[in-house]
């Protein structure tokens, strides 16, 4: 028996603890208190120091998480259209934009391909291709 909870649209959602709950919320906490301390004292040297080493963790802490989603993004891409290949025996229809592929890969393999088609005619975004899904393919590791 699997300990891994069923998905849906109501739950599909992930976080990951260390950077939502523990590096997001401290590099916040820095950044503000860093805006004290130069006030605080008087836009000293150590203050401006300090204001720029918070910007600089939370650029870092926004640009890895762009890098990692932005990374998925292209790896779904890559997935969906081989199992679109492998059921149809063609491409991805190349209108469809990087959300709606994102949000296709919900899909189970029976309704995929014609969840696509229906994508690209009706200009389906993708919060209405998650809820247009009847069974659900769970993605456990996208965060």
């Amino acid at each position: 028996m699997s300990n891994v909870k069923t998905q849906s649209y109501e739950n599909h959602g992930q976080y990951a603890p260390l950077y939502h709950f523990i590096l997001a919320p401290i590099a916040l906490i820095l950044f503000i208190a860093s805006i004290v301390h130069i006030f605080k004292e008087q836009f000293s040297f150590s203050s401006l120091l300090i204001f720029g080493l918070s910007v600089c963790v939370v650029l870092l802490g926004a640009v890895v998480r762009q890098f990692a989603t932005r990374l998925q993004d292209r790896s779904i891409v890559h997935e969906e259209n081989f199992r679109h290949f492998r059921l149809t025996g063609k491409p991805l229809d190349t209108r469809l934009s990087v959300q709606q592929i994102i949000a296709l890969r919900f899909a189970e393999d029976d309704a995929f391909p014609a969840l696509c088609v229906k994508a690209v005619e009706a200009g389906m975004n993708s919060g209405t291709i998650k809820k247009s899904i009847t069974n659900w393919r769970a993605d456990h590791n996208r965060v």
